[in-house]
């Protein structure tokens, strides 16, 4: 199937997969909107179809991270946002059951594109870490180049200034031996 035939952009699917215990997962509400279903039914479906959700397929968030994730959202009304129980969230695997258990034409294309969007994303991933570790690469070269460069600009600064020519002594030079003027021997001395 053609992404094109799904209305659903890839950027929105995105923008909803948070990082919650260390897995990239996609809330209950989110699915249930990407799939145009009420978040009960999703849950529903779910509830009589638990034994195909073990905990690495979804999870229920606990209240502490219930209130992380309002405070990082800065939602407080919990009725509003159909909060009244603890959300469901699907990691990849959880996401890809749910297709299975919804049985709905629509949920199978919007497994289909959330399962491009998670590829996407791992692919980011996995491109950022070899960008960081061939810059890592790069900084360790041009520290051994920033001391190469440095001798060189030194070398180049010692030829760029001429060598300091011998000075010349001003005045003349004798090349007798010197004289001994005012010294007094044993036998100088005038009597008076």
């Amino acid at each position: 199937m053609d992404e094109k035939e799904i209305s659903i952009p890839r950027e929105r699917i995105e923008k909803s997969i948070m990082l919650i215990r260390g897995k990239k997962v996609l809330m209950d509400r989110d699915l249930a909107e990407l799939y145009g279903v009420e978040t009960a039914q999703l849950k529903r479906a779910v509830r009589r179809n638990i034994e195909r959700f073990p905990v690495d397929f979804m999870f229920e968030l606990t209240k502490q991270e219930l209130e992380n994730w309002r405070c990082q959202f800065g939602t407080s009304n919990s009725e509003k946002l159909g909060l009244r129980y603890n959300p469901m969230v699907f990691t990849k695997q959880g996401v890809a059951m749910l297709s299975s258990v919804l049985r709905s034409k629509r949920a199978i294309e919007v497994n289909i594109a959330i399962m491009r969007a998670f590829v996407k994303l791992r692919e980011l991933l996995a491109t950022h870490k070899e960008l960081a570790s061939k810059l890592q690469d790069l900084e360790q070269q041009l520290k051994g180049h920033d001391e190469q460069i440095q001798t060189i600009f030194e070398v180049i600064q010692q030829l760029l200034t001429p060598p300091e020519q011998p000075r010349k002594k001003i005045g003349f030079e004798v090349k007798e031996p010197r004289a001994t003027y005012g010294k007094r021997t044993k036998g100088s001395r005038k009597k008076k």
